[in-house]
Parts: structure tokens; C-alpha cells; sequence
């Protein structure tokens, strides 16, 4: 068993020195790769199950599409396709033909132009807003005062749950989430029965670019080093 659970995002050794990346490499002694060996044993073989073998060999295989001058060697590298082109490949990959899409109407004319996309390349393309149900905030218990504008009379709540269920009713092959909110986008993805996967998370002060704060941890979000009120 390990000493403790693992920290990997605080590991003290450099990338080119680790052992989850070189089998001669150190590692912590709450490193999961040498501790956990059972588990990853266990994982492998749920990763190389029937259900999901292709699923993982593809996306690797994507993954390591996404760079270019691979044959230079890995210090050349350079990074060649943005994230909708990755999701279009890989669904041609997977044999894929109808597509989820799953919005938040704060992001409604991205996700025209994503759907529009997902069309011109010749998929189906089924979108649902994350307000689709109309059903008002007052059946979560909320008040007047606790809604996003407190002046209005009914507003309606976003509906992960029925967003992942009229993906479910159209039968749709791989889902894609567009800026739902925090939680509501785990509900969506606790509910829905597709492998899915996100384009987009929401950051209304960051313009949906949520690592700005933290690629400014040294500058103007250093009040992150402090813990929040």
C-alpha cells in the first residue's frame, strides 16, 4: 500500500526523470506507478476490455496525430490541430455518425457555428440547450432571490439530466459538451450513456479560457496563494 495518496501534480522530480515516463526513473514514495502496481494491472485490464480497447488504441493513436515533425525526434514536436479538428477525427476514427452536442445558451453562437461544423463534415449533428425542459428554478427549492436575475418571475434552470436524456433518446454515438456550468456539467456526464467528451468549459470572467488564472498564479491572480474567503 502507498504511504500516502498520490500527489502526482506535485511530484519533485523533473518530467524527463519520472518513472511513469522512464522505467529507470525516481519516484516519490507515494508514487502510484510503483505502488499501486495491482491497481494499475486491474486498469489495464478494464482499458483492454472488448468494450473499450479500440476506444483507447484510437485515442492514442489521436493523440499522437495531433503533433507534427514526430520523426525529428521528441524535442521537435509542435502541435498541429486545435481540439475541434481532434473531436472530428476521432469520431471518424470511431466510425461515428450522430454526434451530441451539449450547450449552455451562454455559449449559443458557438455552438451554432459548432454544430454547423460537425455538418459540414457529414455528421448528424443533435443539440440541446442546457434550458431545454423550461422548467423554472422554483422546483430545486430556489427563490426569487437566489436566481441569476432575482426580478424575474419564472426563470428557468439549467437541466443537465434532460440534456443527457434526449441525447439518450436519439441514440446518439459520442457527446460533446460546450460550457456547461460546474456541476451541471456532472450531472450530464454522470446521466449520459455515450462516451463523452468537452470542447469547452465555461469561464464567464476568462472568456472560457479557465487556465488564465492559473498560467497568472505569480501575477494578477496571485490572491490564489491564500486561501479564498
Amino acid at each position: 500500500m502507498p504511504q500516502s495518496n498520490p500527489t502526482c501534480a506535485a511530484c519533485p522530480y523533473d518530467w524527463s526523470e519520472r518513472f511513469c515516463r522512464n522505467a529507470k526513473g525516481k519516484a516519490p514514495a507515494n508514487c502510484p506507478s510503483v505502488h499501486q502496481r495491482e491497481l494499475a494491472e486491474q486498469s489495464l485490464a478494464i482499458t483492454l476490455s472488448d468494450e473499450n480497447r479500440e476506444f483507447a488504441r484510437l485515442a492514442s493513436l489521436q493523440e499522437a496525430e495531433g503533433y507534427g515533425d514526430r520523426e525529428a525526434g521528441y524535442a521537435n514536436v509542435r502541435p498541429i490541430k486545435p481540439r475541434i479538428v481532434e473531436i472530428i477525427e476521432f469520431a471518424r476514427r470511431m466510425g461515428y455518425r450522430r454526434l451530441g452536442l451539449a450547450f449552455c445558451n451562454g455559449l449559443r453562437k458557438e455552438a451554432a457555428v459548432v454544430q454547423t461544423i460537425l455538418e459540414t463534415n457529414g455528421f448528424e449533428a443533435v443539440s440541446v440547450s442546457c434550458k431545454a425542459g423550461a422548467v423554472p428554478k422554483s422546483s430545486l427549492g430556489l427563490t426569487s432571490a437566489q436566481q441569476v436575475d432575482p426580478a424575474a418571475e419564472r426563470e428557468t434552470m439549467c437541466n443537465p439530466v434532460f440534456q443527457a436524456e434526449v441525447l439518450n433518446a436519439a441514440e446518439t454515438d459520442f457527446n460533446i459538451l460546450l460550457g456547461l456550468c460546474v456541476g451541471h456539467d456532472s450531472l450530464f456526464i454522470k446521466q449520459t450513456r455515450a462516451m463523452t467528451t468537452v470542447l469547452a468549459v465555461k469561464d464567464r470572467v476568462c472568456g472560457h479560457n479557465p487556465l488564465a488564472p492559473i498560467q497568472q498564479y505569480d501575477g494578477y491572480y496571485r490572491f490564489l496563494k491564500k486561501p479564498l474567503p
